[in-house]
């Protein structure tokens, strides 16, 4: 009976190959789509999952309260998991991590290799709370002395050409030979640490500067360098040991009352910002429901031309019934070929996704693959197949099988009321979701101008930036005057950070009328004399340095400083940063030194000539080469071993919001692809009202209603449907995408001309969908239409 079924659904496809097609296609396109998002999803929702103790680690990150503004770090200082660990029960295992930030020369034998990605010191406990697969080694004692280090088995074939590297000495950076004792696969992609080099942490132990007021690492508790993460014991309150991790701060630094610890799970580390804030899990929310959105259109498209042709199988149902065929198995059959319809569409969605995928990778920035061996993937699979075919299938099943065989042979069969009702709320549903795609889409478009556009407070066009080595520190104005030689260079600057994003944070600071227990966390940073000028900031009070000697002892605070720490009439006041005692020198305009997700924060300036390590050249733009080849033979005198690096301020900028221009060109991709389907969905409406109402036409056309008013009659009830779909999707899509803008301090307006374009843009694309069959059924001979009559 199932083989009977399947043949007659595989003629009625045949005999109706442009209706196959159009159904065919667009279930593909939706469910091709709708996996491909999924696994995206999928991908980002993994993270760190891989860890057999992943519901029982936490990241321990500090918040700071300072006159109501909360801000919070994901470094803690390095004391706080040694004595976190010893006095609190609830913690099983301690682990810090301190990330080696330079490039380092790895020198075996006349082998030398740069290294550039992620590198740490990590404590023993790291491969205890951990899951890390030792090719070889122990991970039980991972380290074997101070001079020892742990690689992954990328690191260890691109020096030693061998996975089988224990036992072999290796020179850092051309001053300090070291031991392979262990190697270790490489962390997967969907893992956030991503660390292919670890050292010892007992070597920063060793090496620390003690100071007046820290001894040790160990006492060190104005230090934010370490992340720390705890495994828990299983029951044990994650909030409760960070209270008591506060209470053990407050004991040790009686300075810092504004402080308190927060836990963030393993699982949240990714999606999340340190201060729990929902940030990429938002993006993974819409792109779940662009996917289930995606998959609803394709369902309903498929319903849709299902139902316009329903009048075609009337005289087909009726015969059947009329000769013994009971409902259900016409419902089974329907059903059959509502099955063959989602299994051939699903065939011919592997091949788009095959297609796509590689591009598609790039689009999104991962490395997914479609394998039908992947547990998930044959889950998408599936469960796209279930879907697709039960809720497209079930409706049309159930209309068609309904029809009574003697209004059939009467010629007397209807297909209205309640049924035309449901198709036309179907069709507001498809317009409806692909409206709040489209508006999604150019938002994000919106908010990427912005920040594209937004004044810095700083000139970040036609600057490059490197990092000195060696003894290039001893000879800066050396380094300086012979690139300024070039005509390609402009100007060449020196500071301590990136001012794209300074990092270095300190509540060390004191002032003239300081209210007693305030506490002020500023970020400092040391520059020369040209930096202000060479990046276009503007000093609006007081002055900038000299470079002379009494600059050491003077400061620049930018506006937002000023304002938090409440100084009036700053010029010539007392200012404290690292107990090192000065004068206010000059106010500088506010200026983002971070991403604009977050607000300007306070910001130092000091002038510390010996602290400098990060070149800032200038160029005339139009030899940027020209300055690069200047910068790079600069570098190969003092540094020849070591690959030169560089980066122009605008890329690295642009790449700061590389998540939200990814996901900019998504939207724009699915949303094209959910207007599609959703016209072909009007375009099977379109085709199923021209059928019901084609005698109604010509009896009109006999009267000498023109062609004009023929597509109007026709055409006004869809732009009805586009309309209310559109008062639908306004608010909602508002909703969500200001959920989404909130994430950012500053941020585009959502104006009202998005709305207008989207409704614009739906409007046309959906008279010209129906355009085609509104002009055909109009066109149309009235002879022919009433000749039955």
């Amino acid at each position: 009976m199932i083989l009977n079924y399947i043949k007659l659904s595989l003629r009625n496809l045949l005999r109706d190959s442009v209706y196959a097609g159009i159904n065919i296609g667009g279930l593909a396109l939706g469910i091709a789509a709708s996996i491909m998002l999924m696994l995206w999803v999928q991908e980002e929702l993994s993270y760190d999952t891989f860890h057999s103790k992943a519901d029982h680690i936490y990241k321990i990150n500090a918040k700071f309260n300072n006159n109501g503004t909360e801000t919070v770090w994901s470094i803690t200082p390095g004391p706080i998991a040694t004595f976190g660990k010893q006095s609190i029960p609830a913690i099983k295992e301690a682990v810090r991590i301190s990330d080696y930030h330079s490039t380092a020369l790895f020198t075996y034998g006349d082998k030398k290799i740069t290294e550039d990605r992620l590198k740490a010191y990590i404590d023993n406990s790291f491969f205890k709370v951990f899951d890390v697969h030792f090719i070889n080694g122990n991970p039980d004692k991972p380290f074997t002395d101070i001079n020892s280090v742990v690689i992954s088995a990328s690191v260890a074939k691109k020096i030693f050409n061998t996975t089988d590297a224990v036992g072999k000495v290796f020179k850092l950076n051309e001053e300090k030979d070291y031991t392979v004792a262990g190697v270790f696969e490489d962390f997967p992609q969907n893992s956030t640490l991503q660390y292919v080099v670890f050292f010892p942490f007992e070597i920063l132990i060793k090496n620390y500067s003690a100071n007046v007021y820290w001894k040790s690492l160990e006492s060190d508790w104005g230090n934010y360098d370490y992340h720390t993460f705890l495994w828990l014991n299983e029951g044990a309150s994650a909030d409760s040991v960070a209270s008591q991790l506060t209470a053990i701060h407050h004991a040790n630094q009686k300075e810092a009352e504004s402080l308190s610890y927060i836990a963030q799970p393993l699982s949240k580390l990714h999606l999340y910002g340190a201060d729990l804030s929902e940030e990429g899990i938002q993006t993974v929310r819409i792109f779940f429901i662009i996917a289930l959105a995606i998959l609803l259109i394709a369902c309903i498209n498929y319903i849709n031309l299902a139902t316009a042709r329903a009048t075609k199988r009337a005289k087909e149902v009726g015969v059947r019934k009329t000769v013994g065929a009971d409902r259900t198995k016409l419902i089974v059959q329907f059903l059959s070929e509502s099955a063959i319809i989602s299994i051939l569409s699903l065939l011919l969605a592997m091949v788009f996704i095959q297609l796509a995928i590689p591009f598609y990778n790039i689009l999104a920035g991962k490395t997914l693959s479609f394998d039908l061996t992947d547990a998930t993937v044959l889950y998408l699979v599936s469960g796209s197949l279930l879907v697709t075919w039960l809720v497209s299938g079930i409706y049309p099943a159930l209309v068609l099988s309904a029809f009574k065989p003697m209004e059939v042979i009467r010629g007397k069969l209807t297909i209205s009321g309640g049924n035309s009702t449901f198709r036309k709320i179907l069709v507001v549903t498809q317009f409806s979701l692909s409206i709040m795609i489209i508006i999604g889409t150019l938002v994000v478009g919106e908010q990427l101008a912005f920040i594209r556009d937004r004044k810095l407070g700083f000139n970040k066009e036609n600057i490059f930036t490197f990092g000195m080595r060696g003894k290039m520190y001893d000879n800066k104005n050396t380094i300086r005057n012979e690139l300024l030689r070039n005509l390609a260079i402009e100007e060449v600057t020196f500071s301590n950070q990136n001012v794209l994003n300074i990092e270095n944070t300190t509540s060390d600071t004191d002032w003239d009328g300081k209210v007693e227990g305030t506490e002020f966390m500023v970020h400092g940073m040391a520059i020369d004399e040209n930096f202000m000028k060479t990046m276009g900031m503007e000093i609006t009070t007081g002055e900038g340095f000299r470079d002379a000697v009494s600059d050491t002892a003077t400061y620049i605070l930018n506006e937002t400083a000023v304002q938090e720490a409440g100084i009036e009439d700053p010029i010539g006041k007392s200012f404290t940063l690292w107990q090192t005692k000065g004068i206010i020198k000059g106010v500088v305009k506010d200026f983002h030194h971070r991403s604009i997700h977050k607000k300007i924060e306070p910001t130092v300036f000091l002038y510390r000539p010996n602290w400098f390590w990060l070149v800032y050249v200038k160029t005339n733009g139009a030899q940027n080469q020209e300055a690069v080849a200047a910068a790079q033979d600069v570098w190969k005198q003092y540094n020849p071993a070591y690959p030169f690096e560089y980066k122009f301020m605008d890329d690295a900028y642009d790449k700061m919001y590389n998540n939200e221009q990814r996901l900019s060109k998504l939207f724009t991709g699915f949303s094209a692809i959910a207007i599609c389907i959703s016209c072909l969905g009007l375009f099977g409406l379109a085709t199923f009202t021209a059928a019901q109402r084609v005698k109604e036409i010509g009896i009109r056309k006999v009267m000498g209603a023109s062609i004009n008013q023929i597509i109007i009659l026709l055409s006004k009830d869809f732009l009805w449907l586009v309309m209310i779909a559109f008062v639908i999707a306004a608010p909602v899509s508002w909703y969500i995408m200001e959920q989404w803008l909130a994430d950012f301090a500053y941020r585009a307006p959502m104006a009202w001309s998005i709305f207008a374009v989207t409704g614009s843009i739906v409007l046309a694309l959906a008279f010209l969908t129906m355009s085609f069959q509104t002009i055909k059924a109009a066109l149309g001979n009235p002879v022919n239409s009433l000749r039955s009559e």
